[in-house]
This record gives C-alpha cells, sequence and structure tokens, in this order.
C-alpha cells in the first residue's frame, strides 16, 4: 500500500488522482495515518461506500468483543446486562 502525505496531496494533486485509479493510498499528516484513499469509478461510489461501512462496523464489533473478553464481561447474564444497562441510565439521567 503507497503512503502519501498531505503536502505531497496538496502539492501534487494531478498526480495523485492519475495514481490512485483502482488503487488505495494511506493519507499521513506528520508521519502518521489519518485517512485512506481509495479509488473508485462513478458507478462503483454506493457500493464502495456501504462495503467500507460494513468493514468498519466489524471491526468495531470485533473490538468491543475482544474488549468483552478481557473485561470478562463476555458472559454476564441478560439479567446481569440488565443490571448494567439500567445502572448506565441512571447514572446518566442524573448528571
Amino acid at each position: 500500500m503507497k503512503f502519501l502525505s498531505v503536502r505531497e496531496l496538496r502539492n501534487r494533486p494531478g498526480q495523485v488522482w492519475k495514481t490512485i485509479r483502482g488503487k488505495e493510498m494511506v493519507l499521513t499528516a506528520n508521519g502518521k495515518p489519518v485517512a485512506i484513499l481509495v479509488g473508485v469509478d462513478e458507478d462503483e461510489l454506493e457500493e464502495t461506500l456501504s462495503a467500507l461501512r460494513r468493514a468498519r462496523a466489524q471491526a468495531a464489533v470485533s473490538r468491543l468483543r475482544a474488549q468483552a473478553a478481557r473485561a470478562n464481561t463476555n458472559a454476564l447474564t441478560k439479567e446481569e446486562i440488565e443490571a448494567e444497562i439500567d445502572a448506565a441510565r441512571s447514572e446518566r439521567s442524573s448528571s
């Protein structure tokens, strides 16, 4: 995967747009990734966005599952889960 700095994008946008077609690039600022540029055709835009959103949602669920396993909350009963939800709601409404 190619990395591209914000400065490079700003200074040579035409060259970037020519090379991005059908590829992915990681956009960086101060050497740290800030975005992913994905080349798409106009007729693939909605399909590509939908696939990206699904992938991000799946990654979020995986992170939540791993966090629950580390906190040992992945084995809670339904009643314990409901109690946690009620406690969080009570705390939120009192603040």
